[in-house]
């Protein structure tokens, strides 16, 4: 039985929603992912691993709902690179917004972005409050997949905390999902280890952050190590993602503000 929202009809969706459905939107990019991954990289990302975990999900016993993945995001941080498919802050604003008013319309009452591609995450947050004050919504978003950056040994190249970008995570999931698309006699290394030395400023839950643009760091636009990458090592981040998203999930259908220990 199908779990994709688009395919049923009008009338399915009132008889089959209810305030305890969960929606679940995929949001992705087409961008710049270097010479070795494709621009689809995020989008394909976002999609194989909401649709894992939303089949996981309905097994155990959650009532979820996918929507298309939003693949047109805001990556104006790889402006510079031909294939670059991005939208204004604004355009996207409100296009998430025009996308909750119509889940507002459904008997559906939760709303999850499941968030493929960095760019997009401040924006979400904000459009999380958003939709929460204007439609009444349940408003949630969360990374569906795991960024962590190769720590050398067994796991791969040394990113020094720094790969966030075409590097050794992302491309060893691209490598399992659709190893037909990388090119790994491409791959290189462009890791700014200069900004590893720094206390605060960094990428991957460092206090401080900053703007910056893909090319700020070199002309292929990579920000990591994606040398050492396996389509085994994407397999097992594939799996922790999955486990860890069906697990958040869990935890949003449950989620109220109201304390039920108060009656």
């Amino acid at each position: 039985m199908t779990r994709l929202l688009s395919e049923l009809s009008g009338s399915a969706v009132t008889q089959r929603l209810t305030a305890d459905s969960i929606i679940v939107l995929p949001t992705g990019a087409i961008e710049h992912h270097g010479p070795h991954l494709p621009l689809s990289t995020d989008a394909l990302l976002a999609e194989s691993l909401a649709t894992a975990a939303v089949e996981r999900g309905v097994a155990s016993g959650l009532d979820l709902w996918q929507l298309p993945t939003l693949s047109y995001t805001k990556s104006d941080e790889h402006h510079w690179a031909p294939g670059t498919m991005w939208l204004t802050w604004e355009t996207l604003m409100a296009t998430l917004v025009d996308i909750g008013r119509s889940v507002a319309a459904t008997p559906a009452r939760k709303l999850v972005f499941m968030n493929g591609h960095g760019g997009n995450g401040a924006l979400l947050q904000v459009a999380n409050r958003e939709l929460r004050r204007r439609f009444g919504l349940q408003t949630f978003t969360m990374p569906v997949g795991i960024q962590r950056a190769g720590s050398g040994g067994d796991t791969g190249a040394d990113e020094h905390g720094l790969g966030i970008h075409a590097g050794h995570g992302e491309t060893s999931l691209v490598l399992h999902v659709r190893p037909d698309l990388v090119d790994m006699s491409l791959a290189e290394r462009n890791v700014p280890e200069h900004i590893a030395k720094m206390e605060y400023i960094g990428f991957n839950g460092m206090p401080v952050s900053f703007g910056w643009l893909s090319n700020d760091f070199g002309a292929s636009g990579v920000i990591g190590d994606p040398t050492a990458a396996t389509a085994e090592a994407g397999a097992a981040l594939f799996e922790e993602s999955v486990a860890r998203s069906v697990e958040a999930l869990e935890e949003i259908s449950r989620f109220s503000f109201a304390d039920p220990a108060r009656g």
